[in-house]
């Protein structure tokens, strides 16, 4: 996320921060007019999401949260609820929804600010186990599950968020592969028995097995059992 020309904040997974850290070390040796910092103990996030999201944020800042001024994936340097944050216009449950980061001393006040805010919006709590189920009946995959350095731009789908009109590491190959299309690809399967798989689970098709199961759970809306899994491109075209 770009603050201004000079400041920008990579928001990830926790379980990639190594990962992350490590891509960072080896690539701005030498490199002497950047640095880089570790944050994750400076800020603490709130997700709101939600058909009402907009409008109960609408109440916490006199920021522009319209769709046209605050578009997808926006972030904004701001006040919200009376406390300094950061407000990305993302979510992971596939409805709309922000992200907001603040300093940790501020977490408290930001949530008693969202609490009363929402009173009459019926707001309810969730947490990671409703957010793992929302997020597969949207078809968003989880990082160390569904989306690894195993797998591609073109396989996983994350080839919707470049931009292939700046330069990056591994975009020859990137290309070559955008325009051959990918061997398999990253698909949600709803499973046909009374028992939720969890990942690693054989994919079979006529006796054989194709795939593996990246992550899996109940989708408690569509009230269904699915599951993520990379199928070869011939047997989703079926």
């Amino acid at each position: 996320a770009c603050i201004d020309d000079e400041t920008y904040y990579l928001f990830g997974s926790s379980v990639a921060q190594n990962m992350h850290l490590r891509w960072f070390e080896k690539h701005l040796e030498g490199v002497e007019d950047v640095i880089y910092k570790n944050m994750t103990d400076d800020f603490h996030g709130i997700a709101i999401s939600g058909p009402n999201s907009r409008e109960l944020l609408s109440r916490l800042t006199r920021e522009d949260v319209s769709s046209d001024a605050f578009k997808f994936r926006d972030i904004r340097d701001t006040f919200i609820g009376g406390v300094p944050a950061l407000c990305v216009r993302i979510s992971f449950t596939g409805e709309l929804g922000y992200e907001i980061y603040v300093a940790p001393q501020y977490q408290l006040k930001l949530f008693e600010e969202i609490q009363e805010a929402g009173k009459d919006l019926d707001v309810k709590w969730f947490g990671g186990r409703a957010l793992m189920s929302m997020r597969l009946e949207k078809s968003w995959g989880a990082w160390t599950m569904d989306f690894r350095p195993d797998f591609t731009l073109m396989e996983s789908g994350l080839d919707f968020f470049v931009n292939w009109n700046k330069d990056f590491i591994g975009k020859d190959a990137a290309l070559e592969e955008k325009e051959n299309g990918p061997s398999k690809h990253l698909s949600v399967i709803e499973i046909e028995t009374e028992t939720d798989v969890s990942g690693d689970e054989a994919v079979m098709h006529n006796g054989k097995c194709v795939s593996y199961i990246t992550s899996g759970g109940y989708g408690h809306s569509v009230e269904k059992s699915l599951a993520m899994t990379y199928l070869p491109v011939e047997l989703i075209d079926e």
